[in-house]
């Protein structure tokens, strides 16, 4: 056959090369937003969503962002566009069910179109949970899991304020069940945006520990989908350049806060951590951050920043390999020594990153108690997130990994 009578296998036969199998590794889609990145591309935010439709956007963002006066500026830009925004800055962080609904109910009274979220990840992560009801109706909780929203959403702008949640190019929606105190993950291919601008000036007045706990997120992101049963080639290039871009500029922009390069580099690596997870997806430690962030309203790059090395230890008792690699980009000498001794250089070096910026050392710290951790340890096998860590767990050992970083 020679595949002119339309057989797809018979073309795909006759041209693969030599070594090559039918039934080898399997095929990756990588998804992606379009992406805007520069000192100066808040400019661009009204040009791109008159591209995707806009006459009316919303913007979803925050009190925080509304002081700091980049909504102002982005207002403006809409306006050079000849576009009409509404503003929603109603949005707390870690974002609650209840304000994504009034969110929600501005956006369909005001009859908006293009939504835009400008903000850290609460402030997107809303933006976002407005358009999955702005399509498909009902309440957010409803679209808990995977691949649960099934009607087309507007179209969505995001413009990252901090430089680690990555929300402005992953499929990732997290919203706080307020009833249940705790956080739901909704994933789903749909979320992906459709343009992400990154401005690393939006970055410089993000308070230190925003700044903080938003880096170590992007560390987290880059470990955990490196190492996720879901990882892939087009994915593990942008982990392995987050861990390395977050270990060289992290500290620097603690100590330097208007340091250009080191705010474009963790821009950068905010970016490529994004792109890797919305891929390669997560793992244990986004599960139990999520939980923890939903009872205690607390910050969820600075439970990340605490549970990662447990974390870490954890998966290297049954697959330590790939840890290498990560700790060769966190510019760590491991060569020659066992995987697991590499994974534990990485583990120490993710603590020490964190004490370097101020997080602390424990999750009692931040007000977690030995009470919470069965309950917390059921809830996290409900996140999304869990499904491709490396190792296999239970609700006992995600017990214990609390109880370790208790």
């Amino acid at each position: 056959m020679d595949g002119r009578d339309g057989s797809v296998a018979a073309t795909v036969d006759r041209e693969r090369p030599p070594g090559w199998s039918a039934t080898g590794d399997p095929l990756v889609k990588f998804h992606a937003p379009e992406i805007v990145f520069g000192a100066g591309a808040l400019a661009e935010t009204g040009h791109a969503a008159r591209r995707l439709g806009a006459v009316r956007p919303f913007v979803v963002t925050d009190p925080g962002l509304v002081e700091a006066g980049w909504v102002a500026e982005l207002r403006g830009h809409l306006a050079e566009a000849g576009l009409t925004p509404v503003v929603c800055s109603d949005v707390s962080p870690n974002p609650r069910d209840a304000e994504v609904t009034a969110a929600h109910e501005t956006y369909r009274a005001n009859g908006c179109d293009v939504i835009i979220g400008l903000g850290g990840g609460s402030a997107m992560d809303a933006a976002k949970g407005v358009a999955i009801l702005a399509g498909n109706g009902g309440s957010i909780l409803d679209y808990r899991g995977v691949d649960q929203v099934r009607h087309e959403i507007p179209p969505l702008l995001m413009v990252p304020s901090t430089s680690g949640t990555g929300a402005d190019v992953s499929q990732f929606c997290i919203v706080t069940d307020t009833a249940r105190r705790m956080k739901v993950t909704i994933m789903g291919r749909a979320l992906v945006p459709d343009i992400s601008v990154t401005d690393p000036r939006l970055l410089t007045t993000m308070p230190d520990w925003l700044n903080a706990a938003t880096g170590l997120d992007a560390l987290t992101h880059g470990v955990e989908a490196f190492v996720s049963r879901a990882h892939n080639a087009l994915a593990d290039v942008h982990a392995l350049n987050a861990v390395g871009l977050v270990t060289t500029h992290l500290t620097t922009t603690m100590t330097r806060p208007l340091d250009a390069a080191a705010r474009t580099g963790m821009a950068e690596a905010s970016l490529a951590a994004g792109l890797a997870f919305t891929n390669a997806i997560l793992g244990a430690t986004h599960a139990m951050s999520h939980q923890v962030g939903g009872l205690l309203d607390a910050p969820h790059g600075v439970i990340n920043g605490i549970l990662l090395p447990h974390v870490i230890r954890y998966n290297a008792r049954t697959a330590p390999g790939r840890y290498r690699a990560l700790a060769r980009s966190a510019g760590l000498d491991v060569d020659g020594m066992p995987d697991e001794e590499a994974a534990e250089h990485l583990a120490a070096h993710a603590r020490a990153l964190a004490d370097e910026v101020g997080v602390p050392r424990s999750l009692r710290a931040i007000g977690l108690t030995e009470d919470h951790l069965g309950v917390l340890a059921e809830h996290s096998l409900e996140d999304a997130c869990l499904t491709t860590n490396p190792r296999a767990t239970d609700s006992q050992d995600l017990e214990d990994i609390f109880r370790a970083a208790l």
